[in-house]
């Protein structure tokens, strides 16, 4: 079929195409206007996509968050939440019907459901068209604007509730867990400190009272003791050893008594000598010299004997305090490692208190937020703009439901006129001829369309 077939086709069955769109857009606008106007009213919330973690508190942004609460407005719940705030189900109409449709099936709880369904098939819930905008719009069509506008309220308000009690359910199991676990955290704490106690009081010791450093630094100080005592013991025995010359032992030289005696037999050997120049051998007052300088020489020895005697008297108090420098170090160094395997396990034990009180600083902190959550009525959605009742109504729309009818009108009447065509087929042109009845074209005569038209014209007026 040829475009120009086609066309003349559709010049044929004119009256047909006009006819059908014509009967669609008047029953289009009779159902159009018996229809009862329905009206759609919508309140906006905004929606804070910052939440905060339950257990961390740290602020976080949920990818799908929107979304989320979208569905949330949409669900069961909320429907059920927006019953009790219109008080639907005291409403003696919506229950009759309730029985009419359910046969009173499920009882209150049944009515309240299918109260729920009923709303939640007019209610239209979609985010703002602005792209990463946070506005929820939420939608309800009612026959009445007025019930159109409260239920989109109560919608917006029940959503708000729901979303508290969304936040505060899990911060008050929260605050149960984290209850519990301040107790368990308080016994550790308390069995830490017993623990340290009985430690202390069974050993005498107390954390902190620097016992340790003190009993470290006697044993120091006895090592310093040591290491003197021992020089001392072999600086005793070296010159105990030298006791063959004791004239040249430092002692010996350095003793003022034996020094004494020295000078005062030095000055007789002075006089005898120069007496011997004077007197002889004989004379009285050498002998009596001699006598003086043998027994001046005799106390010279008896000193440096005296001296040399100390010097081993010296060594073996030396070696006598060696022995008990050591013994007592011995003794001290075993005091210390008694202390510091004391220090050791108090360290532990302190450790233990100090965890323990770590974990319970940070369990009563958490408790102290997660009671706070628990008593919050604030949320994150605050509506920015409540529904009112709508001046004009939403649906029919008499307009774009007449621009539908004569679209539809004008392809069904079409569509009409195609199968009578193809049901009674006629000849509409020079085309039809070659192509139907298979015969050549030998010649069309002119002017045959104007003088049929001409006469039809002819035989009105002549009627007339």
């Amino acid at each position: 079929m040829t475009f120009r077939q086609f066309l003349l086709i559709l010049n044929a069955r004119r009256w047909i195409i006009f006819a059908i769109p014509a009967g669609v857009v008047l029953l289009t606008l009779t159902i159009s206007l018996l229809l009862p106007k329905q009206y759609r009213a919508t309140a906006s919330l905004v929606v804070d996509m910052k939440v905060a973690d339950p257990l961390l508190g740290v602020p976080q942004v949920l990818q799908g968050y929107l979304a989320t609460q979208i569905d949330i407005i949409g669900s069961e719940r909320v429907a059920q939440r927006v019953v009790t705030l219109t008080r639907m189900d005291q409403v003696a109409e919506y229950r009759e019907q309730w029985r009419e449709e359910t046969k009173g099936e499920g009882g209150d709880s049944g009515f309240r459901v299918w109260l729920g369904i009923l709303l939640r098939k007019r209610l239209d819930v979609r985010p703002s068209t602005t792209r990463e905008s946070n506005i929820i719009n939420i939608s309800y069509q009612a026959p009445n604007p007025t019930f159109a506008a409260a239920i989109a309220n109560a919608f917006s308000q029940a959503f708000i509730e729901i979303n508290v009690e969304l936040k505060v359910n899990p911060a008050r199991q929260y605050k149960d867990w984290f209850d519990k676990q301040t107790k368990d955290v308080r016994d550790d704490l308390e069995a830490a400190q017993r623990k340290l106690s009985a430690y202390e009081q069974e050993h005498g010791i107390l954390a902190g009272d620097g016992r340790f450093d003190v009993e470290n630094m006697r044993l120091a100080e006895l090592n310093s003791q040591l290491s003197l005592a021992q020089g001392q013991r072999a600086e005793s025995s070296s010159r105990q050893s030298q006791a063959g010359s004791a004239e040249s032992l430092p002692e010996v030289m350095a003793n003022p008594v034996v020094s004494s005696l020295k000078t005062e037999l030095a000055r007789l050997e002075a006089d005898r000598s120069q007496l011997s120049e004077r007197l002889g051998e004989n004379h009285p007052m050498m002998r009596e010299l001699n006598e003086k300088i043998a027994e001046q020489r005799q106390r010279v020895d008896m000193e440096i004997q005296r001296v040399a005697r100390s010097l081993g008297t010296t060594s073996r108090i030396s070696t006598a305090r060696v022995k008990e420098i050591t013994e007592a170090i011995d003794k001290q160094q075993a005091r210390v490692l008694e202390l510091k395997k004391h220090r050791d396990q108090i360290a532990v034990l302190q450790r233990d208190i100090e965890n323990a009180q770590k974990a319970y600083d940070l369990v009563t902190q958490r408790l102290a937020q997660t009671n706070l959550e628990s008593q919050t009525q604030q949320t994150n959605v605050s509506v920015l703009t409540p529904a009112t009742p709508p001046l004009e109504h939403s649906s029919p729309k008499i307009m774009l439901n007449t621009v539908i009818a004569v679209f539809l009108g004008i392809m069904l009447g079409v569509g009409i006129a195609l199968l009578l065509e193809l049901s009674d087929q006629r000849v509409r042109g020079n085309e039809d001829i070659v192509q139907n009845m298979d015969v050549p074209l030998l010649g069309v005569i002119p002017g045959l369309d104007k003088s049929r038209s001409k006469s039809r014209i002819f035989r009105r007026s002549a009627a007339a």
